[in-house]
């Protein structure tokens, strides 16, 4: 048994020669989220600076100006640097700060789900306090957007390809991207970057992932 054990285990380690594939695929899946969200900022840079800004009906952050010129920069060059797979540790700390921000100033007050979906038991039986709160109001939004529809639109055909949901804005996307920007802070770029190119040209003494070992020497042999 063990060393049915050991075969199977031996196997699973052999999948390390692609490990690359890890941060690479977090690395692709990542560029076109932080693409998008920096253009369209950038697209809408006075009424984006306008809702920063504004106390009343927007965030009320101070510096709304600089405060959007940072998020444009760090999403649409991160983007930039993560398709590259170059300065992915140091630009993953701005990414984690505006994903941060924007789960704690945006979305925190809408409870987790960022969809609010009426099929699923758990929207309306195991919710409770923000959550709860949110899951309603989303309810009630599409309940009227759902009668309107029938009401006035085709209704068969609008509704053929799955159920109409409601946006309910919480915190679960942006708490997403935050993990996958903090693995790849942890784990770096991998193999097929243009980091690991510099780690092997510039950084004689790092390890596989450009990391110097600690105390900045290299790891010395066991004495016998």
């Amino acid at each position: 048994m063990t060393r049915v054990l050991n075969r199977l285990q031996d196997l699973m380690d052999a999948t390390r020669r692609v490990d690359f594939l890890g941060p690479l695929t977090l690395r692709l899946y990542l560029v076109p989220v932080f693409w998008v969200a920096g253009m369209n900022k950038a697209g809408s840079f006075a009424d984006t600076v306008n809702w920063f800004g504004n106390a009343d009906w927007g965030l009320g952050l101070p510096l709304p100006w600089l405060m959007v010129s940072l998020v444009i920069f760090a999403e649409a060059f991160g983007a930039i640097l993560l398709l590259l797979g170059l300065a992915v540790r140091w630009i993953a700390i701005p990414l984690l700060v505006t994903m941060l921000v924007a789960a704690t100033t945006v979305h925190w007050e809408s409870g987790w789900q960022a969809v609010h979906d009426p099929m699923s038991p758990f929207a309306s039986k195991y919710t409770f306090g923000i959550e709860a709160e949110a899951a309603a109001e989303a309810r009630q939004r599409q309940d009227a957007a759902r009668a309107l529809l029938r009401e006035h639109g085709n209704w068969r055909w609008l509704s053929e390809k799955g159920n109409f949901i409601v946006a309910k804005n919480g915190i679960e996307w942006a708490a997403t991207y935050f993990v996958m920007v903090l693995a790849l802070f942890f784990a770096g770029a991998g193999r097929l970057s243009v980091d690991h190119l510099i780690a092997r040209r510039f950084r004689s003494q790092a390890g596989p992932e450009g990391l110097s070992p600690p105390g900045g020497r290299e790891a010395q042999p066991a004495s016998r």
